[in-house]
């Protein structure tokens, strides 16, 4: 007796089967048959000639039970689980995958990735959280526009905390300037900015959030303009918008990249054995700049730069620096951060007791004071000077002149002849 042969076929293949059986007793034409199945006539008609010849085990892909002709190779698959569990025990799918190509000239889909590393217990998928809604802002037009920017605190590389300062071109996604410091402070800042200018141009805006060094946060700031923070006062001599964000959300492209460097960054420093600030640095911008930007950049809507063009005469290390007001003391000196500055005698302005003078930080630590835009000659003291000095100049001015008017001189002649006539009024009383 001839055994029965079982055959397995999903619901889809079930349906089809009565489809193709109905076309064959001839219920329906190829027509409506090809519109139930959602396929070709040319293919329906290849179906009812297969299950004509074989039976209902013509329905069944004939490769089902097969393995794949792409399916890895053992050796192949042995070769990553160890690369993996060696060299990339610590990086995610995507990532890994791109390592395997670039530094061992692995091939592997990212996707057959991930199920080997889950398979392996490498990898755990993560769940993902409900967020809050927020709604979607369209890019600018032009590269230049608008620089997010923002500072990032994280073991970049050894086991001490620095900041990743970085700004993200809105229109095009590309970083148009990263570096590694100490903090977020006003010096940092300034110097990233520096660097940033001479290197792109002056951006149109800067998208930032509300921390202390970008702007004051007091209660009573924001009906007094006048309060407002060095960074605020460079920005505004060269004429670049300060735009203030409310929230993390609402810069969200330079928080994602953060977001993404925190990963990969982190990543490729421990994988090139980088522990300084100065390695880091030199590898941020020579390599992985440049190839985060070619993977994750955008085209812009506009291909015109709007960055503007710095003047010869501008000095950024002048701008941005750090100004504090001082008033010039009786004895001509001024005090600074427990340090007294005398002012020298000779000044290319006038200096009077009690005047106004800036004294100025430069990003290199150097100190200089200035009245209005003069640079005042000065040198530090050693020791603290007496606390009363009464000195009888009345102003320090621009230099000593020997010079004295004629005899005949206007001046000379008009106060002789007002003293003569008081002289004589008094005498002719007497």
């Amino acid at each position: 007796m001839k055994e029965k042969e079982t055959i397995t076929m999903t619901k889809k293949e079930v349906r089809r089967l009565g489809t193709i059986n109905d076309l064959i007793e001839n219920k329906i034409n190829g027509t409506v048959a090809s519109s139930y199945l959602n396929l070709s006539t040319r293919q329906v008609r290849r179906i009812k000639s297969m299950v004509l010849l074989l039976g209902p085990k013509g329905i069944v892909h004939k490769s089902r039970g097969r393995p794949s002709n792409r399916k890895m190779s053992r050796e192949k698959e042995n070769t990553i689980k160890h690369l993996i569990h060696n060299q990339y025990r610590h990086f995610g799918p995507t990532l890994a995958s791109e390592y395997l190509l670039e530094y061992n000239k692995v091939v592997v889909n990212k996707e057959t990735l991930r199920l080997m590393m889950i398979k392996e217990g490498i990898w755990t998928s993560k769940k993902r959280k409900q967020e809050k809604h927020h709604e979607w802002r369209e890019r600018k037009d032009s590269y230049g526009e608008m620089q997010q920017f923002d500072g990032s605190y994280h073991k970049w590389f050894g086991e001490e905390e620095s900041c990743l300062l970085l700004s993200i071109d809105d229109a095009t996604g590309k970083i148009s300037h990263g570096v590694f410091d100490k903090n977020e402070g006003v010096i940092a800042v300034f110097k990233f900015w520096i660097k940033y200018i001479e290197k792109n141009g002056i951006p149109r805006s800067i998208y930032l959030d509300n921390f202390s060094t970008y702007k004051i946060n007091h209660k009573l700031a924001e009906d007094n303009k006048d309060l407002i923070t060095q960074f605020q006062r460079a920005n505004k001599e060269l004429g670049i918008d300060m735009i203030m964000a409310n929230s993390p959300e609402a810069k969200g492209r330079i928080e994602r990249a953060n977001k993404t460097l925190q990963d990969r960054l982190v990543k490729a420093l421990r994988f090139h054995k980088i522990t300084t600030r100065a390695e880091a640095n030199k590898y941020l911008e020579e390599r992985f700049i440049p190839e985060f930007n070619k993977r994750f950049a955008v085209v812009p809507k506009n291909k015109e730069n709007r960055h503007g063009m710095l003047n010869s005469n501008t000095d950024l290390r002048d701008i941005f620096s750090i100004r504090k007001q001082r008033v010039v003391c009786n004895d001509y000196t001024i005090r600074f951060e427990n340090k007294y500055f005398q002012l020298e005698q000779i000044q290319p302005t006038t200096v009077f007791k009690r005047d106004k003078v800036i004294v100025q930080t430069n990003v290199d630590g150097k100190i200089v004071i200035k009245k209005k835009e003069h640079l005042l000659n000065s040198y530090i003291l050693p020791t603290r000077p007496q606390k009363e000095i009464d000195i009888k100049l009345i102003a320090i001015t621009r230099k000593k002149s020997n010079w004295k008017p004629p005899a005949n001189h206007p001046w000379k002649s008009g106060s002789f002849k007002r003293r003569e006539e008081i002289i004589n009024s008094k005498v002719g009383h007497f």
